[in-house]
């Protein structure tokens, strides 16, 4: 019975190990997923976001990013690093990757970006955290070793073309797929292949008041397609409210606020439409951003994207 169980948690670990972490403020740091927006602001930018998603439920996944990025001056290069940390039931990942970009330059004053992204993934398992653990169990001891503190390195590529107002982006930030572990099938954890798509425009309203659609759509095989719809108001370049609703999923809350030149803080909340709605209270994000090397002369409106 207890090997039966284990066979359960493992098969499903493999299940887990197949989606990268997904935010509700995807536009706010898009260089999570895409290395070629690495720069693209025109000035240095800190960026901190911290997700608890499906609140109340056992083993839910929890996820903090921390982010760098800022063109380097006189050229066309940006560069860029995060880290991330990723929590799911007794297993976690630590993430860390360097980006760097090249941005050209057209006439009409669009510009479009190539990005690379390498880094790789510290993968392990804490199996005390498993009920019914028997730290006798064969099943167990033959896959531990094999599952504690595995790294993964990894490349990702992106494309982003952006002007003033406007931005489409193509990334793939992780294109090796790989497994965890090596002894027995059943164990196996894998990383697949994310692509996602995103798109936003600016629209004046009035005098101060802007409005922000966006999108993104990730597409992994094997699993669902995920596609967010978001619709954003920036009120006086300092305070934005919006609502977004993710395809059969979710509908969500966002708000944000520019506190001075430098330092902006937002809030995200998710409500499940599906039947995940009756076993937790919502999803929960929060984010910081704080811009460095600004020259506040040049930036004619806020950058959410």
């Amino acid at each position: 019975m207890k090997r039966l169980f284990s066979l359960v948690v493992l098969i499903s670990m493999s299940v887990w190990g197949q989606q990268e972490p997904q935010y509700t403020q995807y536009m706010l740091n898009p260089t999570i997923i895409n290395p070629a927006y690495a720069g693209s602001t025109g000035y240095g930018s800190l960026f901190s976001i911290y997700r608890a998603q499906w609140l109340g439920l056992d083993g839910a996944p929890k996820t903090m990013n921390l982010a760098y990025h800022q063109p380097i001056e006189n050229s066309h290069i940006g560069i860029g690093g995060n880290i991330l940390r990723d929590e799911i039931g007794p297993t976690n990942t630590t993430f860390a990757a360097v980006d760097i970009s090249y941005t050209i330059a057209f006439a009409n004053e669009s510009r479009l970006a190539f990005g690379v992204k390498a880094g790789g993934d510290l993968f392990s398992i804490d199996f005390q955290k498993l009920n019914n653990f028997d730290p006798n169990d064969y099943f167990l001891q033959q896959n531990i070793s094999d599952l504690n503190n595995q790294f993964s390195p990894n490349v990702g590529v992106g494309f982003y073309y952006y002007t003033n107002n406007s931005y489409l982006g193509l990334s793939v930030p992780r294109l090796l797929e790989t497994s965890f572990t090596k002894s027995l099938a059943y164990s196996e954890t894998k990383k697949k292949q994310h692509f996602y798509f995103v798109a936003g425009k600016v629209f004046d309203l009035a005098y101060n008041l802007k409005f922000k659609p966006a999108f993104i759509t990730k597409v992994v095989a094997g699993a669902p397609l995920q596609l967010d719809l978001t619709a954003n108001f920036l009120y006086n370049e300092s305070f934005t409210v919006g609502l977004a609703y993710r395809w059969s999923a979710s509908l969500s809350a966002l708000v944000g606020f520019k506190v001075n030149d430098r330092l902006s803080i937002g809030y995200g909340y998710d409500r499940e439409n599906t039947q995940l709605v009756n076993f937790n209270s919502g999803s929960h994000e929060l984010f910081l951003q704080f811009d460095l090397f600004k020259n506040t002369q040049k930036v004619e409106t806020t950058r959410f994207f």
